[in-house]
């Protein structure tokens, strides 16, 4: 006969101290811990979302989930704003950049302006060390151009066209001498055309800061929002961590009350399987006894372990831990593992996972209700 299951007149044990009779129970409670397993997963996998934004303060190589914000009403909030305000910029852009074109259009029709007109013909004019001596050719027709196309390609802001227009007089200059016609055409050109400039140049200065302003502020919004998100998400997981201790607390409370009472010959045997316990298994049994005696030092060097003196709850708990803890090291010690094996080692691993989930939250409800809450 198994010391761990010695004969039950009373009926066949199905569990924690209940017999067959209350087979109806052990199941409905059964259905109790896998559900608060299932939700457990998901707040872990929430605390772990709040710990990582809260982390990415002070290290900006993790990534945030941006998926998930997407679902935040706050953040929506921000990034429906951004776009409104990229729109209103964008357009301000379009009215500076056909000021800038009216500039153009004036400095085009100038009597000089012919030679810029269209790209150098290198070729027809002999001009066989051009590309070597510029080395980004530039002229009025490219520049329109660019102006006009619609697929994202062209200019994105006004300073752009205004560098291009720079260049275009920059290259002529370069290229020719200074004695040359094309040389003080193209200077002359430019000096007309940067007096134009700067008088639409407070007009870009100004958009330019306040497009700077626009967004630190956004930035600042939307870092704002995310904080407030994840710390409603906080206090939502710490509320239903509180909650799900409580129901385990009255889950306990019913158990405990439904276990019958451990029989001496019982006690003796779980006394006995607890020195063949590793010290690994024995260290997480004498925790398993701390939970419930606050002043039971399970880490001295010492322990004194009354059997007598633990409550109902605590050596059913036992009972349990030790037979799944000398079962399994009694498989892993011997014996041929099959498909069948595979399978109970799989049964036992869910099994084990669930004890712990169920053993922690008691645990570690209270402990992160205050961490979350401090967020």
């Amino acid at each position: 006969m198994d010391p761990m299951n010695p004969a039950n007149p009373g009926g066949r044990e199905v569990g924690l101290g209940w017999t067959e009779d209350n087979a109806t129970e052990v199941e409905y409670f059964r259905h109790q811990v896998d559900e608060i397993c299932t939700k457990v997963n998901n707040l872990e996998k929430q605390v772990n979302e709040v710990e990582q934004f809260y982390s990415a303060s002070s290290n900006s190589s993790i990534v945030k989930d941006k998926d998930r914000e997407k679902h935040f009403t706050s953040v929506k909030k921000q990034q429906q704003d951004a776009s409104y305000r990229e729109a209103a910029a964008s357009k301000r852009m379009l009215e500076l950049m056909r000021q800038f074109a009216t500039i153009l259009r004036q400095i085009t029709q100038h009597k000089w302006a012919w030679p810029f007109l269209e790209p150098v013909d290198v070729e027809g004019l002999g001009l066989h060390d051009y590309y070597e001596v510029i080395e980004k050719p530039m002229d009025f027709s490219t520049i329109e151009k660019k102006m006009d196309v619609k697929d994202g390609t062209g200019y994105k802001n006004v300073r752009e066209i205004y560098a291009d227009v720079r260049l275009v007089f920059k290259n002529a200059m370069k290229y020719n001498e200074p004695k040359d016609d094309v040389h003080v055409m193209a200077k002359t050109l430019l000096e007309k055309f940067e007096e134009k400039w700067l008088q639409l140049l407070p007009k870009v200065a100004e958009e330019e800061k306040r497009r700077v302003e626009e967004d630190v502020e956004a930035k600042s919004n939307m870092q704002r929002a995310r904080e407030a998100a994840y710390a409603k998400m906080a206090r939502d997981v710490s509320n239903e961590l509180y909650e799900f201790d409580m129901h385990l607390k009255n889950l306990r409370e019913t158990v405990v009350q439904k276990c019958r009472k451990m029989s001496t010959e019982e006690k003796k045997n779980l006394g006995t399987a607890l020195t063949q316990l590793s010290p690994e298994d024995l260290s997480r049994a004498l925790e398993i006894v701390a939970e419930t005696n606050p002043g039971f030092q399970a880490t001295a060097q010492e322990v004194d372990l009354d059997i007598d003196a633990q409550s109902e709850y605590t050596l059913w708990r036992l009972r349990v831990f030790v037979k799944d803890s000398l079962k399994g090291r009694g498989k892993n010690c011997g014996g041929v593992s099959g498909n069948n094996d595979n399978n109970d080692d799989n049964k036992k691993s869910n099994s084990k996972r669930k004890r712990e989930i169920c053993d922690a939250i008691v645990k570690t409800s209270v402990k992160r209700t205050k961490k979350l809450s401090s967020l």
